[in-house]
C-alpha cells in the first residue's frame, strides 16, 4: 500500500551501565530516554531468548551510562595524544568540564549544557580514541563538576 509509513525501527545502543556500588551491566538498549526513570539492557547472552525485555535498570541507582563502540572496551590508560585540540573544542555552545564521582573516578568531556532539574546529562569524552561515544552522567553520583577553560 502506498502512503503507509514503515514502523520505526528502534535504535540499538551498546551500553555499559555502571552502578554507584561498582556493579556493571553490559548489553544493548532500545529504550533509554533522558526523561525516563528506568530503561532495559539486554545482555548479549540473552539476545536469542525471544520475548525477553532484558534487565530493568533504574537510573537513580547508577553512576553513569556509557554508550560505547564495543562492549569489550579498550585496554590501557587513555592517551594524552588522543585529546581533542583546543580549536576543535571551541564549537558554539560546548562547555569543557571535569566530573569527579564520589568513588574518585574522574571524567573530562564536553557538554551542550545541563540542568539540575534533570536526573543527569550527556558528555562527549575529550579523548578522540575513546571507546565511549557519549556518557550519561547521573547527578546523584557526582561529587564535583568543574568547568574547564580551553
Amino acid at each position: 500500500m502506498e502512503g503507509r509509513a514503515k514502523p520505526a525501527t528502534p535504535i540499538q545502543n551498546l551500553v555499559v551501565a555502571k552502578y554507584r556500588d561498582g556493579r556493571m551491566v553490559k548489553g544493548i538498549t532500545y529504550n533509554f530516554g533522558v526523561d525516563k526513570k528506568a530503561f532495559h539492557v539486554l545482555p548479549l547472552d540473552m539476545l536469542e531468548e525471544s520475548g525477553r525485555k532484558g534487565i530493568e535498570i533504574i537510573i537513580s541507582e547508577l553512576k553513569a551510562i556509557f554508550f560505547v563502540k564495543s562492549l569489550e572496551g579498550r585496554k590501557g590508560p587513555p592517551s594524552l595524544e588522543g585529546l581533542l585540540k583546543e580549536e576543535e573544542e571551541d564549537q558554539a555552545g560546548l562547555t569543557k568540564m571535569k566530573i569527579t564521582f564520589f568513588d574518585g573516578e574522574v571524567l573530562t568531556g564536553t557538554t551542550l549544557g545541563y540542568s539540575r532539574t534533570r536526573e543527569g546529562f550527556f558528555i562527549v569524552p575529550l579523548e578522540k580514541e575513546s571507546n565511549n561515544l557519549r556518557i550519561y552522567v547521573v547527578f546523584n553520583a557526582v561529587k564535583e563538576i568543574e568547568t574547564l577553560k580551553g
